[in-house]
């Protein structure tokens, strides 16, 4: 229970904060409005504010989505990654073999469309840890017809939580389902799987009309963080640490970590 009053004291301070973002958004979104035209590459609020018809309170929202939808899930996959990656030694050499295969990208120079195309078993890792420790694993909807499911039926105009993380951890579908397994989606039985724009296995970025929008640079900035990280840092773990999965998914202890460089 303790564990319960610790997370909805927390919600509340997200919701001050939240409360702050949005008041300087909208301080700044009214001195736009009164200097008048922008410079040419003002970013996405300045793009916002030309539009007329949007009120403060619809570019304040569009903005802490964009925020927070594009920036603490990509970290946290990010984070998970890395503590998968260490707890999983032979994937990790694996992982940095293939990025320590593209040479002089090691030494600063830029990587190309086509050496991330070349990274497969990066792309691996991070469908598998989308898959284990996926940011969306529950979504809210409403039922807008009469549903039978298995033996149930649920009422149109029901709330209806579908619960991601139930299909990606159920061992009907996916063998060893709570084990970090990358190698599994070389297997071409789970090919069709691995389908995360339609598959009915696989969701990380949700579906349909509210299927992620940045989904494809998501995985891109992940993939080059990886090259990055794993080609120019060594770390070791330095508390014990597990996954939580309310009210999302976490790792409890933050992950804490020494950092060095390689040499």
């Amino acid at each position: 229970m303790t564990n319960i009053w610790t997370e909805i004291a927390l919600a509340d301070e997200r919701s001050i904060a939240r409360e702050k973002i949005i008041r300087k958004i909208k301080k700044t979104t009214e001195k736009h409005r009164q200097e008048g035209a922008l410079p040419v590459g003002s970013g996405v609020l300045g793009r916002l504010v030309e539009e007329e018809s949007l009120p403060d309170d619809a570019v304040a929202d569009f903005i802490i989505n964009l925020l927070f939808a594009g920036n603490e899930t990509t970290a946290k996959t990010m984070l998970f990654a890395v503590y998968f990656l260490t707890h999983c030694p032979r994937a990790m050499k694996q992982l940095l073999d293939e990025q320590e295969s593209l040479g002089s990208k090691c030494n600063g120079e830029e990587l190309t469309w086509q050496d991330y195309k070349a990274m497969s078993f990066t792309q691996c890792v991070i469908d598998e840890t989308l898959r284990l420790g996926g940011i969306a694993i529950w979504l809210l909807r409403e039922a807008k017809e009469d549903v039978t499911y298995q033996d149930y039926v649920i009422p149109k105009g029901c709330s209806v939580v579908p619960f991601l993380s139930a299909i990606h951890l159920d061992e009907n579908v996916y063998e060893g389902a709570l084990t970090f397994n990358p190698w599994r989606w070389m297997n071409p039985q789970n090919e069709g799987k691995r389908n995360w724009r339609n598959s009915p296995f696989y969701a990380p970025f949700g579906g349909g009309a509210r299927f992620c929008p940045g989904a494809e640079l998501a995985r891109l900035q992940i993939a080059l963080f990886l090259h990055n990280f794993v080609t120019q840092y060594r770390w070791t773990q330095l508390k014990e640490d597990h996954m939580s999965f309310f009210p999302s998914a976490r790792l409890v202890n933050g992950f804490q970590i020494r950092l060095s460089r390689r040499q």
